[in-house]
């Protein structure tokens, strides 16, 4: 899983199909050749004075936020060293399951002040971090004899071009996930292929849009309807999600709160969820693909929902909420509950094989780049670039910039079908809805 920082750096995934038998076998080389190194440079457990080798996430973390906050920080680590992405997630799965199976009474950590609310049991976030890591050394040591089956199956291979700038503003408050090996940081066995990829789009702060990055697809992951409705796993995520953060923010008085939209492909099917006005579209034989109408406070059914609640929309340099926040919904926003709701709404889509890319991005590349010039700029892109999709990202951020965006720009571009083939001429494009 690759997650965002606040680099501008252009940040790219994998490439397409699952190899030849060469590569296939080139990859397989690579699972032992990480671990004989990664144990070289961590040759024993850490002391109980050593230092943690990755930042620990905060100090305190309640039950439900484990598993995810857990998942991300494995991941971090061993992304960091560039471990290959399925061997990364079976060692993070496995790692995170022997810890989660031990009792965790030994990390309670009681709150510094009596909650109000119902109490919440807290748990030392660097204590969990140490006894991670220790059994993350475990695993490796034991991997390094016989590395399991799971962790040498050949996955499917995505091109994933993302680029992610804070561009005018004083802070970057974008997040993003590229997780194509779902199934393999959350043990999931079935026959479904899963790969999940999202953009959050903060305001007030990163902490709400980090959060959601962390843990949407995790809560995802475990929901009982994914295998029959994952429009609804993830509907259900993104309500959780919110929830989950509105306890944190309380405790820790925080008041960010953060837009996202997210893409699941799960087999042949593609699954998108979204908040607020971050957005998906999807590119199908050269032809923009709607997906999605973005949730924004001058729409509408939108103004009679936050009305019907009790709350105004008014126009001041732009339509906003209760003359503050200029998005109707939001993982967060925890004085603007329920005006600002945490209600996703979600479609699902058959893919054929003739889909070309998705691409995944914030306001502040949809709010200057219109959605039917997008298969024209990724074209002219490829073609400048013999086809190569990989700095894809790097030049619609550049665009948007150009045209005069001063917001954080996050663009991701998910590929379904080799870059190089989408420059053949299309004998039987048509306009499709």
């Amino acid at each position: 899983m690759k997650t965002s920082d606040p680099a501008a750096a252009p940040q790219d995934a994998l490439g397409m199909a699952s190899g030849t038998p060469q590569q296939n076998s080139q990859k397989a080389e690579e699972t032992p050749s990480f671990l004989d190194e990664l144990l070289r440079d961590f040759p024993a457990p850490l002391g109980p004075e050593s230092p943690l080798p990755w930042k620990v996430p905060g100090t305190m973390l309640s039950q439900e936020e484990v598993e995810g906050e857990l998942a991300e920080l494995a991941m971090g680590f061993l992304s960091s060293r560039s471990a290959p992405p399925p061997l990364a997630a079976c060692l993070a799965h496995e790692a995170v399951s022997q810890l989660l199976q031990t009792d965790l009474s030994e990390f309670r950590k009681l709150p510094e002040q009596e909650e109000e609310e119902a109490p919440v049991t807290l748990l030392d976030a660097a204590g969990l971090a140490r006894s991670l890591f220790d059994r993350l050394w475990e695993v490796c040591s034991q991997w390094q004899k016989q590395v399991p089956v799971a962790a040498r199956v050949p996955q499917r291979q995505w091109l994933v071009s993302v680029h992610a700038i804070r561009n005018a503003r004083r802070r970057m408050e974008d997040r993003h996930v590229c997780l194509p090996a779902f199934n393999l940081l959350f043990g999931l066995s079935d026959s479904v292929d899963r790969a999940y990829f999202a953009v959050f789009d903060g305001h007030g702060g990163v902490d709400a849009a980090r959060y959601a990055s962390v843990h949407v697809h995790a809560v995802a992951a475990h929901r009982p309807e994914l295998p029959t409705d994952p429009a609804g796993a993830l509907r259900a995520a993104f309500r959780c999600t919110d929830e989950m953060f509105l306890w944190k923010a309380r405790r820790e008085r925080l008041q960010s709160g953060t837009t996202g939209v997210c893409a699941l492909v799960a087999g042949n099917t593609l699954h998108v969820a979204w908040l607020g006005d971050s957005q998906v579209v999807l590119v199908q034989q050269g032809q923009v693909v709607k997906l999605m109408e973005p949730h924004r406070p001058e729409r509408q059914d939108e103004k009679d929902r936050i009305e019907a609640l009790g709350g105004f929309v008014s126009h001041m340099d732009c339509w906003r909420v209760n003359g503050t926040l200029a998005v109707s919904r939001a993982i967060g926003d925890v004085f603007q509950k329920p005006y600002v709701s945490g209600e996703a709404d979600t479609a699902s889509r058959a893919l054929t094989g003739s889909e070309d890319y998705l691409l995944l991005a914030c306001d502040g590349f949809f709010d200057v780049v219109p959605h039917q010039e997008v298969a024209g700029l990724v074209r002219s892109h490829l073609v400048g670039q013999q086809g190569s999709g990989l700095r894809v990202a790097e030049e619609l951020v550049a665009a948007a910039r150009e045209r005069g965006s001063h917001d954080n720009i996050t663009v991701m571009v998910v590929f379904l079908r080799e870059p190089r083939d989408l420059l053949e001429p299309e004998t039987d494009a048509v306009p499709r809805s």
